[in-house]
């Protein structure tokens, strides 16, 4: 290519992009989109483009027989799911697709995460294979289960694996294994439900091809397996995976399928909100329905989530999801009471310079099922590796693992693999069980093995998008950023510098006591915003707060719809 030819490429993009405001660009470029064409497949998901061929997926058409062969043989089937927002969304999503097509000889299992913990369990085969279960579904685990999985095998189960953690070095001999990160499939960070949903893609896909599958394909209309997107949209906003190529489409239309979902459990909840389902946003899915889902393994059943997104009783969806609201307070109780005997654990051990590179913290009386929650409360804030640990029902050590970004969790652990029973997950995020006599040299272990596989933390080049001014916060810029939805890993919500603002009034609000602030600024020119940090006060910011005060101000767009009233303000980042 000629250096003019090259020239001229570049112009013509640049022309291009001139059709998109300053601000739509910016952010645009500011994720590495520089061309019109790069821009229209960002800002318009499509179903046909951008969802991939399931059968790139390894194992996929082997699964497909399987389930098929299954289900004209009436063979019992068992559906075993994590216990957790990916995991149970993955459960409804399969389950949804064997009552469409009027097969009942399936069964869903969640295993209890305070008495069975994470993954596939021997003692639960045993039940399956005295219940004749002949296939047995995985959802969102069992790509470590290499025993569990020959032990069903040898009493007559077959195992399909539906997984996307990483693996360990020998994979189980399942009859298929469906894992982005054990094949050539070109998205790698599926969650545990967009792992089914695919597997739902090519079921469907088999359907209208092959002849002897045409008595299941009568209930199944075109395009029906979009209808599971909302459970698929949920898992991969509730999962942190990052939302760029396939996960972009799935949480697009994801979102655009739970704000008509007809799933009676879900308007339940959002009544409980006071959302109305048609404005439902990406945060309120991440921060206040995925919470709701999750508490049910973290303090009680989890079965009781998976009933309340499957459910078609009206009067059981109100029933869970008034519980599940009533134990989810409890929850934060019990988090609260944990963080400050882990701060006063870790500050006397800053006080004695006893800090490590990696931080394990436990109380044998602490419940298991909410030390991921205070795992990533701990790591966020001394920006370290944590592992926190307590008891089971069963008096077994388990706990969660977090990272701030230094280190593989599972490379850490596979690293002293010597000192635990068992352990799997993310690069980000684990679960662990610890031999009793070892747990008070985790610590030491862990923080030896870190020095050798840790790595440098991804550094920003800049910690906000662009400058603003207080009257660019508008409906026109809210409509720009909005384009941009859904936010999250890979594609974070944009946040702006607002320079030299007033601190007119400082409010705090809330239910309890006023643990929230809203906070009006104004600049030169007389424009005013109200800006607003949740769990916030006056000392939580790199600056100290005062009526009067000129600050820099960091924070993303926001919009309000309180009691019917749409409201742009600002949310909050950090003022300096």
């Amino acid at each position: 290519m000629s250096i003019l030819t090259y020239i001229m490429r570049i112009r013509d993009r640049m022309i291009s992009m001139q059709s998109y405001s300053e601000l739509l660009k910016t952010l645009l470029e500011k994720r590495g989109i520089k061309s019109k064409e790069e821009a229209e497949i960002f800002l318009n998901p499509s179903y046909e483009r951008d969802f991939l061929d399931p059968f790139s997926m390894r194992d996929m058409k082997i699964a497909c027989e399987r389930i098929f062969h299954a289900i004209l043989s009436d063979e019992k089937i068992l559906i075993y799911a994590d216990y957790d927002c990916d995991g149970i969304p993955g459960a409804v999503i399969l389950s949804d697709f064997f009552e469409k097509i009027g097969f009942k000889n399936y069964e869903v299992y969640i295993p209890q995460r305070n008495g069975e913990g994470y993954g596939l369990n021997k003692s639960a085969i045993e039940v399956f294979i005295k219940d004749k279960v002949k296939l047995l579904i995985t959802i969102d685990l069992g790509i470590t289960a290499t025993e569990e999985t020959e032990y069903a095998n040898e009493n007559g189960i077959d195992i399909i694996i539906t997984d996307h953690h990483l693996p360990k070095s020998d994979l189980p001999k399942a009859t298929a294994i469906l894992n982005p990160k054990i094949d050539d499939y070109k998205e790698k960070m599926l969650c545990g439900a967009g792992v089914v949903f695919k597997l739902i893609q090519g079921l469907v896909s088999c359907m209208g091809k092959e002849e002897r599958f045409k008595s299941l394909e009568k209930n199944i209309g075109d395009g029906w397996e979009k209808w599971l997107l909302d459970m698929a949209g949920l898992a991969t906003l509730s999962d942190m995976v990052p939302l760029v190529g396939e996960n972009r489409a799935i949480a697009y239309f994801g979102m655009k399928v739970l704000k008509k979902s007809r799933r009676i459990g879900l308007q339940k909840l959002l009544e409980k909100m006071k959302i109305v389902q048609k404005y439902l946003s990406p945060d309120d899915v991440s921060y206040m329905i995925t919470p709701k889902i999750n508490v049910a393994s973290r303090m009680d059943d989890p079965v009781l989530a998976y009933k309340l997104l499957s459910t078609r009783d009206t009067a059981e969806a109100g029933r869970i999801a008034d519980y599940l609201f009533k134990i989810n307070d409890e929850r934060k109780s019990m988090v609260i009471s944990i963080m400050r005997e882990v701060n006063k654990i870790i500050e006397k051990r800053e006080l004695n310079g006893d800090l490590k590179d990696v931080l394990v913290v436990g109380n044998p009386k602490w419940r298991v099922g909410v030390l991921g929650l205070v795992a990533g409360k701990i790591s966020e804030e001394y920006e370290k590796p944590v592992f926190v640990w307590g008891t089971d029902e069963n008096d077994c050590i388990r706990g969660s693992c977090r990272s701030d970004g230094s280190v593989s969790v599972v490379t850490l652990m596979s690293e002293v693999k010597e000192s635990f029973i068992e352990f799997g997950g993310h690069e980000m995020a684990g679960g662990f069980s610890v031999i009793s006599e070892q747990i008070h040299f985790l610590e030491e272990k862990l923080s030896t093995a870190f020095q050798k596989v840790k790595k440098e933390k991804e550094v920003t080049s800049a910690i906000y998008d662009m400058k603003m001014t207080l009257s660019d916060v508008n409906k026109r810029s809210w409509r720009d950023i909005e384009k941009m939805e859904p936010f999250g890993l890979g594609n974070e919500k944009p946040v702006f510098l607002f320079e030299n603002v007033k601190i007119e009034k400082i409010k705090k609000f809330g239910k309890n006591g006023g643990e929230h602030l809203e906070i009006i600024f104004i600049d030169a020119s007389g424009s005013k915003i109200n800006g607003i940090s949740f769990f916030s006060n006056e000392e939580s910011f790199s600056a100290h707060l005062f009526v009067n005060a000129y600050v820099n101000l960091l924070a993303s767009f926001d919009l309000s719809r309180f009691k019917g009233k749409e409201e742009i303000r600002l949310r909050i980042v950090d003022i300096f």
